[in-house]
């Protein structure tokens, strides 16, 4: 796992893109590297994990072809036989190198594994970027007038120039508590989306390599789980391929477990509990922990420095990102880097498998004709608004409202007049994404593919890892496992109000019997609480808030965990961005 940064066109001097590679130090504390040539400027930070030698060093140059490179290739041995070389080390990023230079963007479809990677091309004074396909590596840009700029952070983009807050985007973060791509929270910054390419040779020019289609291919539940059991077998054992420790992200929960199952005694697992008996599963993953006899170890959080934490977010993330498990996961990664490099983590198992809650919930819901009229009257804030807003005749509504952070009507009440637009478009992110010829659970399936697993829970992982420079790895998000999935009739997929139907009944013999019924919990944070024992931290953050002119008033309303967390680190994130 590394840190890249790149820039080309332009006059700027060396050493801003020397500033833009220390800017990414934590991704890469082992090496660091600078590559120029005339219009072209290219940096990286390494944490080695495979060829942990000099000959690793990036960037790394094959012809023409300069290539920073962040992920892995798990595929790459077979890769390797299949190009001459001539290879002066054992790197993935090597073969990536060679498989460009025959292949062109055709190598993507071959590679099994997570990237963002950018190569110059001397030849055609051209660059290729590309990310993976679920989009578990990021990847940064700008392109400005006179030149084009990327890094795996924006605060290696940020080292280059200020930038102004894009105004839709704070939108955005009030429905979905992150900043949805290709949007940042920075006007003139950019995400590459998932599964695209970019080319840049003066213009720019962005390519989709890769769509997983949802045509329902399997229906037979015996013949699927064997299938699935063949591909889990494949995906875990390649996601551990390293020249360093390797360990498990252990919740306790059925995804985590599963990836334990598959690797059997002797793995390393970690896991962290809190004070408050419903948000902790240390009991849980020390029961797993046990039964398949790993090497466990664990911490319980209690009180926490709710005020540092607050502080810590920010420039981990460099943009507001009020997912509340953000910290919890920042604080395993720490646990776990003490004792290895590299973490697999069960990270995607509710978007593939359907795991979540609220599809029960969705399916379950009644629209009414006067819910929209009821939801304009009711007190945005009570649970009766809440209610209505959840029975909106339209179903991307009522969706909406399961999953946003603030529904319109709350939105509306909160926000000061300057930054109320009645007529934007909050839904434009789930949209395109919302497949009314799908089954409704292939629906949300497909939409939360798209959305909520790499705009919030990849990028979540990534920064709170990346923070620690530990490396995680979701085998549960091998590509061919996703297109196994999109192609299970929903009837697989959920039985009943219980999800994960097919991943149960292959995993489920092999765990401990009390796994299967436990509900989902992860590793979440008992904010409320800490928030009522801090009341001052929340009614500073609203007065700092209505006082930028963000908020309608510093009067606090009825707000549940989630929301205060939301609004905690929004202004977290301002008071750290100096806006």
């Amino acid at each position: 796992m590394c840190g890249i940064a790149g820039m080309v066109g332009g006059r700027a001097p060396l050493d801003h893109i020397e500033a833009m590679t220390d800017a990414l130090r934590h991704r890469g504390p082992d090496d660091r590297g600078v590559w120029s040539a005339p219009g072209v400027r290219l940096g990286h930070r390494r944490l080695s994990i495979i060829d942990l030698s000099p000959a690793g060093h990036q960037p790394m140059t094959y012809g023409p072809f300069t290539i920073v490179y962040n992920g892995e290739i798990y595929n790459y041995r077979e890769l390797r036989d299949t190009v001459p070389g001539p290879f002066v080390s054992h790197s993935d990023t090597e073969v990536l190198l060679h498989l460009y230079a025959r292949e062109g963007p055709r190598c993507l479809d071959r590679l099994q594994g997570m990237f963002a990677f950018a190569i110059w091309d001397a030849e055609r004074r051209e660059l290729f970027a590309a990310r993976d396909r679920l989009g578990i590596k990021p990847f940064f840009y700008s392109d400005d007038p006179d030149s084009f700029a990327f890094a795996s952070e924006i605060k290696a983009l940020l080292a280059l120039q200020p930038r102004s807050v894009e105004r839709s985007a704070l939108l955005d973060y009030f429905t979905y508590k992150y900043v949805p791509a290709p949007k940042t929270i920075y006007a003139g910054l950019c995400k590459l989306p998932p599964a695209h390419y970019l080319v840049y040779d003066g213009t720019l020019r962005l390519t989709r390599y890769w769509q997983p289609e949802p045509r329902v291919a399997r229906l037979d539940a015996a013949q699927a789980a064997e299938e699935l059991d063949a591909l889990l077998t494949d995906a875990v054992r390649r996601h551990t391929i390293a020249d360093v420790p390797v360990g498990v992200f252990l919740s306790g929960g059925l995804d985590s477990s599963t990836l334990v199952a598959y690797l059997g005694a002797g793995t390393r697992t970690f896991t962290i509990g809190f004070d408050v008996a419903e948000h902790s599963e240390v009991e849980q993953a020390r029961e797993v922990a046990t039964h398949f006899h790993t090497e466990h170890r664990e911490d319980t959080v209690g009180q926490i420095d709710l005020e540092g934490a607050l502080a810590a977010l920010p420039p981990m993330y460099d943009e507001p990102f009020g997912d509340s498990s953000a910290w919890a996961t920042h604080v395993v990664s720490a646990l776990a880097r003490r004792h290895v490099t590299v973490a697999l983590s069960g990270e995607g198992g509710d978007e593939v498998f359907s795991g979540y809650g609220w599809y029960r919930r969705w399916l379950s819901l009644e629209p009414s004709p006067a819910a929209p009229w009821a939801a304009r009257w009711l007190p945005p804030f009570s649970a009766a608004a809440r209610s209505m807003a959840r029975r909106d005749p339209d179903e991307l509504g009522r969706y909406a409202a399961l999953i946003s952070v603030f529904t319109s009507a709350q939105k509306r009440a909160l926000l000061a007049p300057d930054w109320w637009q009645a007529d934007y478009d909050h839904l434009w992110y789930l949209r395109p994404h919302w497949r009314l010829d799908l089954d409704p659970i292939k629906r949300m399936q497909h939409v939360d593919l798209h959305t909520f697993l790499p705009d919030d829970l990849l990028v979540k992982v990534d920064r709170a890892s990346m923070a620690c420079s530990l490396e995680v790895r979701p085998p549960l998000l091998d590509h061919r496992l996703v297109e196994f999935a999109v192609s299970l009739d929903a009837s697989l997929l959920r039985d009943g109000g219980i999800g994960k139907r097919l991943l149960r009944q292959v995993v489920g013999p092999r765990l401990p019997a009390s796994i299967l019924g436990r509900p989902k919990k992860g590793f979440s944070m008992p904010v409320r609480r800490w928030v009522d024992e801090r009341p001052d931290l929340l009614d500073g953050a609203l007065q700092r808030l209505a006082h930028a002119g963000i908020l309608r008033s510093p009067r606090r309303p009825r707000l549940d965990g989630e929301q205060m967390w939301t609004l905690l680190v929004l202004d977290g994130w301002m008071r750290h961005a100096g806006v």
